[in-house]
């Protein structure tokens, strides 16, 4: 659940006077990012490790079971039930333990703990919440990963590097994106309707708001549900977002790839082609696609699926088209081993095995994970009727060759839904853009400065 630079609006000039006057954000110390560490283990690190005490640190007592954490759907059923007979090469076996809700915090809290901690365990797209305590898991490089670096994507490997440059988190699936729309709404409008001919007309965001501006004069379809959509579709897709690898700010910067995905965004809603349907309303959201009142969405290959499940009257409807600029890449998943691992040898031996090209394409067919080793799609096909005869993974195995590498900070798990949520305001209750994104910089700030991230 990663190519030339990304060509950006210019700024307005009240924007640029604005973003002068902004207080900068400090380079944040070796102080406070320990002590923003400890904030993100939980509510005091010290209380959890003492309640630790005295417990043993793994999971299981058996010293022939691997404990693995997952959530469900996020592995082959088929795959774990043959590693819990013995996990292939090694004299182990795997114990998958399906984590429900609050999987970051049970996670967090046993690794602070010290106590009852998995020896495998998965995480999620937000993998940087945990790069001020990557001391806790194992580097991959020494056990062996750096073997099958080149069977991956380079950028979705990129993503598992922490700042330090140890490779904790290794690549399980990913999210390529690309432009969803309905080619019967397009067809009414007179608008270029196929593939090939939607995206060599919509090479640059621009050129994507102006056929947006078209169909809907033409039709009253909107091309997308919200703003949000087109914020996060364009800094998904930059080789810059919040912070550089040194975590010093680069959103406060004129100029910065948020900006630049600010002002796209406040231009397709200024342009009148975003419904202004809030991203957390999903029954209103998928009539709209459903109806054609929306008739497009920039989404990531898993939304295939949330796509036929949630409007499947419009089956052979939807088509896929190349996004503006390049793909962007929004979800996936890592496996770490944590360093209390029993035995590390053997948990990375189930890593590497249930993450071949060949299990990651039987991990598709079993239960949908797009895979990140390009390898895989060399078994697979997926015709589907749904997308009028199109192959959606080809079409996002290609996608996924142009994702760019790019680096996501802690920090930016804990401010990026501010300018989100400040986007909202501007789209739905027409405040201001400038003092829209002068006060999402504020709020952002204050989080930061919260969690000790000061000089």
């Amino acid at each position: 659940m990663p190519p030339s630079r990304l060509p950006r609006p210019e700024p307005r000039s009240s924007g640029l006077a604005r973003a002068a006057s902004t207080p900068s954000l400090r380079r944040p110390s070796r102080r406070s990012l320990l002590h923003g560490a400890a904030g993100l283990l939980g509510a005091g690190s010290l209380a959890p490790a003492l309640t630790g005490c005295g417990s043993p640190e793994s999971i299981s007592e058996d010293p022939e079971e691997l404990v693995l954490w997952y959530w469900d759907r996020s592995a082959s059923p088929v795959l774990l039930e043959q590693a819990a007979e013995q996990i292939p090469g090694t004299s182990k076996r795997l114990r998958a333990d399906v984590i429900g809700t609050s999987f970051d915090t049970k996670l967090r809290t046993s690794l602070a703990g010290s106590a009852y901690i998995p020896d495998i365990t998965y995480i999620n797209s937000n993998n940087a919440l945990y790069f001020r305590n990557e001391d806790m898991f194992l580097d991959l490089d020494e056990l062996g990963a750096q073997d099958v670096k080149d069977d991956y994507y380079p950028w979705k490997w990129d993503l598992g590097l922490t700042p330090t440059g140890r490779f904790c988190f290794f690549p399980l699936d990913i999210g390529p994106t690309g432009f969803f729309y309905r080619k019967d709404v397009f067809e009414d409008a007179g608008l270029p309707s196929d593939p090939e001919e939607v995206a060599a007309e919509t090479t640059t965001w621009e050129a994507w708001i102006a056929l947006g501006t078209a169909l809907h004069a033409a039709t009253g379809s909107f091309l997308v549900n919200n703003a949000a959509n087109v914020y996060t579709a364009v800094l998904d897709s930059s080789p810059e977002r919040y912070f550089d690898a040194d975590d010093a700010p680069l959103y406060i910067r004129s100029g910065s790839a948020v900006r630049g995905a600010w002002d796209t965004a406040v231009s397709a809603i200024e342009a009148g082609i975003t419904a202004k349907i809030p991203t957390d309303r999903d029954t209103d959201l998928n009539a709209a696609w459903t109806s054609g009142r929306t008739a497009g969405n920039i989404g990531a290959a898993w939304w295939t699926q949330v796509l036929a499940e949630t409007a499947p009257d419009t089956a052979g409807a939807w088509r896929l088209a190349a996004q503006p600029v390049r793909a962007g890449n929004n979800g996936g998943s890592f496996a770490a081993i944590p360093r209390t691992c029993k035995d590390p040898e053997a948990a990375m031996a189930w890593i590497l095995w249930n993450n071949s090209p060949a299990n990651q394409a039987f991990t598709y067919e079993d239960v949908q994970l797009f895979p990140s080793c390009p390898a895989s799609f060399e078994t697979l096909s997926s015709q589907s009727d749904f997308f009028g005869g199109q192959d959606p993974l080809e079409f996002f195995s290609t996608a996924a060759e142009t994702v760019p590498s790019s680096f996501i900070s802690t920090w930016e798990t804990l401010i990026g839904s501010t300018f989100t949520t400040e986007l909202a305001n501007v789209e739905t209750s027409g405040k201001d853009p400038e003092r829209a994104w002068d006060d999402a910089l504020a709020q952002a700030e204050r989080v930061l400065a919260k969690r000790g991230v000061e000089a």
